[in-house]
């Protein structure tokens, strides 16, 4: 048998199940093939690549890119930053598109278009990405055409590059919080004696003030060749040919200078002697860290390159969960670990081991997680460890195998954007599959094991602590280093202590409940039924995604039921029973029970609601439901020894906080919007003391205890055939207790303590920083009457977007102080009683710098009663519906769509026992909006439901840096000068997060 099927074959590909996919006879030195499977895949003569696939994820859609082999690796010294910049003016001006034409474009299609959506430049490349509707076949010429102009006839002017440049300034400020400095300060260490330690993609601060056109354009022109570009189209198309020669038409005319440039390639020098760091970060919300070994980035050419992929990734496995279990032990040494292992660069590749743990226990930690690697070492992984992890994957490539025909687009664009870029095999989805099912029975645990020789001190590795306050010293980790040798080298390390894990999750099956009522709602395709212990259970079936299903259930009576007794302990109850296990289990059992299984329950306590969600395979519905029946027949009783790993991690978080700038600035914004309650105000150390575990697991205990209170939605690929019974035994077995439980009518629900100011507030809360950062969050009232509700929901959905597009076209394309701005809406500061008015508050947010922070307000302020007073225009009011319905197009492909829809009906003011109608009197009110909705309209809503004029009643928090007493003085006078009684200054003392430390540092931009 072939090893790789041909294009001819590849169409005959039967929809069979993956237990019933044939093996295939392999010669692991194979070559996987250069040639990229399922793809239209040409060069044009001028050097441009092309990838066409068509693709029907989701329908009427086209995910485009453009990929250049140019990052900021390529920049010389007075250029460090220029190839962001660039990639920033693509989207400002070029030769056929002026002043963010590009931009109006996309929001005229109702394309996304954001933060973080549209371009990324990296180290050693820079991509830009559209998805475009391609409903009319203009709209895919005119995004073909932009992405032409990308490659050659991007605009560098003094005017262009001025406009731009506060932008980039705002992004790299952005950047230099503590998670920024943390990041940028490993990367040195990794990358040191490369160039790569001195390109940041983001820049240097002076180059991107002073740089001149003519250093930006000659590095347009030297590096933007034709030869080192591809772009990629996948989407809903009738054929690939026509749009092969629509690349043809667009890009066959665009020359390049005659000579291709040479990209060099940069080594990143190996090192046998560890290297050392201990990074002290005042601003950093915890302690963490952080081992990487440097290894060269190898090809993926062969099935045996293939095979070996396949037993890192179950190496990687198998250390996570030994990482996973410690973690939950008693006096654990860390608070979570995890290991991982990516190309950061072209030539380099790193296995990295990441963890958190409490202050002052960086040492215990790497110790710990020095030992692990050790004990894998000397020891191995056992057979039971691989199997459940050989599961594991096996269960991911059946997902994805299932669901080869239902792939986004924009997946598929990222797959032939990284064999462009990095080289990587693209060999088809039948065919991987058909690989793994072959290959993965036959990796072996001493194979696997292999991999922790990678993982040693000798192969470049780098060590570094992360600490907002010193304890540990360069010294103290060369100790444990040679601890943890002598250890290994004497063979003092034990084998793995494995738990005992049961077979089933359900020991014993309930006897199944019956239906008592049926009714079928043909307009949404769902059918609701009573189960004979109350349970009200409503599933859809799709044909999305094979192999998804998804589920919530909810009941009213929440957090805002409790008094300020009981609040800190029910609270906290969700988070010491997960610990304990609230399927019957501990995570760390459950975990080897679900391997090869793919289903999650989780629960979360809201004001209003008490609710569980849930994803599983078709194939895993019946372990879904089972871990739905535990939950609510499980009594979880605290152990003083998981409480106390609890308490530990809250008090930590707690004490962590107090150093985040931007906690102090989110905890004012809320106390100034919401009132000082109990509900609003931050957690601290005296409210954890206050902390009953014992109430606390008694109240999660109560939250899921009766079935007959809970309404639940399921959607996906159901068999009702198959899912009824399953229903019926689980979901209907669940026992009824004698006495209701937490029963409440949502009228009578009691509503948070919300009240809004009445007047005009202005603060400042003023926090010492590293480095400076400023963030502003500008607020509203909003309070929608019952009576119209349904309609004046989704015109306050409208609007946010309105005043997005708006203040980001004043903001950022005018004025070109900032980076980008977020609208976002709450709605959730009343009770859902089905007579009580709706109230909530339309926040805007921003940063920018710090000097300049009033002065966009007002700017904010004055484009606002602008548009209350002169109303939006006609192209205005057609953008934002135009985006409403292309994402409402997207939304009804897609299954979490359907769930939260019907949810919301269920859960709508005007529901009264029937979904159907409740959902179709909704989407009446969004279309009746839809049609009314003009320059006129918006204007008057505007008016009706932001405060008018929007200049006599909000509220606005600057974040600000601490400064001296003397600037301290002058900015409170000039403040006062500007804003009268108004103006106050807040000190606020905290730091900044550890998010996550990501080393493939790629700076993103929103044009």
């Amino acid at each position: 048998m072939d090893l790789l099927p041909g294009e001819s074959s590849l169409n005959m590909v039967k929809k069979t199940g993956f237990r019933s996919l044939k093996l295939v006879n392999v010669d692991m030195d194979q070559v996987l093939g250069d040639k990229p499977v399922g793809v239209d895949y040409g060069k044009l003569e001028n050097g441009l690549s092309y990838y066409v696939r068509c693709n029907s994820k989701p329908k009427m859609r086209a995910a485009l890119a453009l990929g250049v082999k140019v990052g900021s690796v390529l920049e010389e010294e007075d250029e460090r930053g220029v190839a962001h910049i660039v990639e920033h003016l693509a989207f400002s001006a070029t030769q056929k598109y002026t002043n963010h034409d590009i931009v109006k474009f996309l929001e005229s299609v109702g394309a996304e278009f954001g933060a973080c959506q549209n371009a990324v430049t990296s180290a050693d490349d820079t991509i830009y990405e559209l998805f475009v509707p391609v409903d009319k076949l203009e709209l895919l010429s005119e995004a073909i055409s932009v992405l032409a102009e990308f490659s050659s006839e991007i605009r560098v002017s003094k005017d262009d590059l001025e406009r731009e440049r506060g932008a980039v300034l705002e992004e790299y400020r952005g950047n230099r919080n503590a998670t920024g400095r943390m990041q940028d300060a490993h990367w040195l260490l990794m990358m040191a004696g490369s160039k790569y330690a001195e390109r940041l993609p983001i820049g240097l601060e002076k180059v991107i003030r002073t740089v001149s056109p003519e250093t930006v354009k000659q590095f347009y022109q030297k590096w933007y060749h034709l030869s080192n570009m591809a772009v990629i189209a996948v989407g809903d198309f009738p054929n690939t040919e026509s749009v092969v020669e629509l690349i043809k038409n667009q890009f066959g005319l665009k020359s390049s200078a005659p000579e291709r440039p040479l990209i060099p390639t940069y080594q990143v020098p190996s090192h046998e002697e560890p290297r050392y760091s201990c990074f002290n970060e005042s601003e950093a919300t915890g302690s963490a860290v952080i081992i990487s070994y440097k290894t060269p980035a190898g090809e993926l050419n062969t099935v045996r390159d293939y095979r070996d992929l396949l037993a890192e990734s179950m190496f990687l496995y198998a250390l996570n969960q030994r990482f996973f279990k410690i973690a939950r032990r008693k006096d654990p040494p860390f608070f979570s670990c995890s290991t991982s292992a990516d190309v950061l660069v072209n030539p380099l590749k790193a296995y990295m081991i990441t963890s958190s743990c409490k202050q002052k226990g960086t040492i215990q930690a790497l110790e710990s997680m020095l030992i692990e690697v050790a004990r894998v070492r000397l020891h191995g992984f056992s057979e039971r460890e691989v199997s459940i992890v050989r599961a594991l994957l096996m269960s991911e490539i059946e997902s994805a195998y299932l669901e080869r025909d239902q792939m986004q687009s924009t997946s598929l664009r990222d797959e032939y954007l990284q064999h462009f870029l990095r080289n990587e095999p693209v060999i088809g989805m039948e065919y991987e599959a058909q690989l793994q099912k072959t290959l993965l029975p036959y990796i072996t645990a001493a194979e696997i094991s292999k991999f922790a020789d990678k993982l040693q001190t000798s192969c470049s590795c780098v060590i570094k602590t992360i600490e907002p306050r010193a304890s540990a010293i360069v010294d103290d980790l060369k100790n444990v280093v040679s601890k943890v040798s002598a250890l290994e080298e004497e063979r003092n390390i034990s084998p793995w202590d494995e738990e005992h894990i049961p077979e089933e999750i359900v020991s014993r099956k309930p006897n199944p409940g019956n239906i008592v009522q049926q009714c079928e709602y043909s307009n949404i395709g769902a059918t609701e039924l009573i189960l004979s212990n109350g349970m009200r259970v409503c599933y859809k079936s799709t044909d999305f995604l094979d192999d998804q299903v998804i589920f919530t259930g909810f009941s009213y009576g929440g957090l805002s039921e409790l008094a300020e007794s009981e609040y800190f302990s029910c609270s906290m109850g969700p988070t010491i029973a997960g610990e304990i296990g609230v399927y019957g289990y501990r995570p760390s059992v459950l975990m080897d029970m679900l391997a090869g299984k793919r289903a999650e329950v989780s629960t979360k306590l809201g004001a209003y609601t008490r609710t569980f969600a849930g994803d599983c395979s078709p194939s895993d519905l019946e372990t879904a439901l089972q871990l739905v029946y535990q939950l609510f027949t499980t009594n979880v009783t605290p152990g003083e020894e998981d409480v106390k790993i609890v308490m530990q991690m809250a008090e930590e978080m707690v004490r962590n906080q107090d150093r985040d700038p931007y906690t102090a600035f989110a905890n004012r914004v809320k106390e100034l919007n919401y009132g000082n309650s109990y509900f609003f105000r931050p957690t601290r150390l005296r409210d954890l003391k206050k902390v009953d575990p014992m109430k606390a697991c008694e109240y999660f205990n109560k939250c899921f205890k009766d079935p007959s209170t809970f309404s639940m939605v399921i959607v996906g690929n159901i068999d009702a055939s198959i899912a009824l019974p399953l229903i019926l035994q689980y979901l209907g077995g669940i026992p009824k207790p004698p006495e209701p439980l937490m029963q409440y009518n949502r009228d009578d629900l009691t509503g948070l303590p919300f009240t809004f100011p009445r007047t005009i507030i202005r603060e400042v809360v003023r926090s010492p920083m590293v480095e400076e950062q400023c963030s502003v969050q500008l607020c509203f009232p909003v309070e929608l009457n019952n009576g119209t509700m349904v309609e004046d929901i989704h015109v306050v959905g409208f609007l946010s977007k309105l005043l997005e597009t708006k203040i980001m076209q004043v903001l950022r394309f005018k004025h070109g102080q900032i980076y980008t701005v977020g609208v976002s809406v709450f709605l959730g500061g009343n009770k859902p009683s089905r007579t009580a008015n709706v109230r909530g508050d339309i926040s805007i947010n921003f940063s920018c710098d710090p000097e300049i922070s009033s002065k966009l307000v007002d700017l904010t302020l004055d484009e606002i009663l602008r548009l209350q007073e002169e109303g939006p225009s006609a192209e205005d009011v057609s953008t934002i519906l135009e985006i409403e319905q292309r994402t409402h197009e997207n939304g009804i492909q897609e299954n979490y769509y359907w769930l939260e829809r019907i949810l919301h009906s269920y859960q709508s003011r005007i529901y009264s026992g029937d979904v159907g109608t409740c959902f179709e009197t909704q989407e009446e009110g969004r279309l009746k909006v839809r049609q009314s909705l003009t320059p006129e309209t918006a204007q008057l809503a505007l008016r009706n439901i932001i405060p008018y004029p929007c200049k006599e009643q909000y509220t606005v928090v600057i974040l600000m840096p601490r400064t001296s007493p003397f600037k301290l003085l002058d900015s409170f006078f000039r403040s006062t000068t500007s804003f009268g009684r108004d103006a106050k200054i807040l000190a606020g003392i905290a730091g900044l997060a550890i998010l996550g430390l990501s080393l493939w540092r790629r700076s993103r931009s929103v044009h």
